[in-house]
């Protein structure tokens, strides 16, 4: 029985996530419709797995959403690269990440924007200024409105890009900020993790 050389064991164990990683771009995203080069490229370098925890590095890239051991979740793949796509960033923006509790999307995001503020979900919904003025807001998880606290941080007529909850289905919806309003569509139905904290309560609205 032989011992493999020290860098012949690393090139072995980067092989299987490397492989996934390839397998999530053309069996998951591309057969979804999600095609956009600088999507596919990002999601191409970034290593997914280590986003979760260890015992999820194996699945790491299978389509579905993966628990994390801080209460958030990171959203199957196909769901963050229809986002990213929709947000389309430009390199000169200020953008805003609403972190679902992995990191994943933000990184996904960083190198494609001028500025990144990464924010959690308690403080999208508490009274902070972090990141005002900026051009694109993308929340990493469905939520039932976006809280008009969220929205003045934003500047007017910026793009909004988040998971929506509607009648108990899931879908990733677009918007812009207008005065003090923003207005939302819906674009792709898919499952997404809910943001407990974006919840109305009932008889209230934000």
């Amino acid at each position: 029985m032989t011992t493999a050389q020290p860098l012949e064991a690393a090139e072995a164990a980067n092989t299987a996530p490397n492989a996934a990683r390839r397998a999530m771009i053309d069996s998951q995203l591309r057969t979804s419709g999600v095609n956009t080069p600088f999507v596919l490229k990002r999601m191409g370098e970034v290593a997914r797995e280590d986003f979760v925890p260890a015992a999820s590095r194996g699945t790491a890239y299978m389509d579905r959403a993966i628990r994390l051991e801080n209460g958030g979740a990171l959203p199957a793949p196909v769901v963050q690269g229809k986002m990213l796509e929709e947000a389309n960033p430009k390199g000169t923006e200020k953008a805003i990440v609403v972190d679902g509790g992995s990191g994943y999307l933000a990184e996904l995001l960083r190198p494609l924007v001028a500025e990144l503020t990464v924010i959690s979900a308690d403080e999208a919904v508490g009274k902070g200024t972090k990141g005002k003025g900026a051009d694109l807001l993308v929340i990493d998880g469905a939520v039932e409105a976006v809280p008009a606290g969220l929205a003045k941080w934003l500047a007017d007529n910026a793009r909004i890009v988040t998971g929506i909850v509607d009648n108990g289905v899931t879908r990733v919806a677009v918007g812009r900020k207008s005065g003090k309003d923003v207005s939302l569509i819906p674009v792709y139905d898919t499952g997404i993790p809910r943001l407990a904290q974006f919840d109305v309560p009932k008889g209230w609205s934000f």
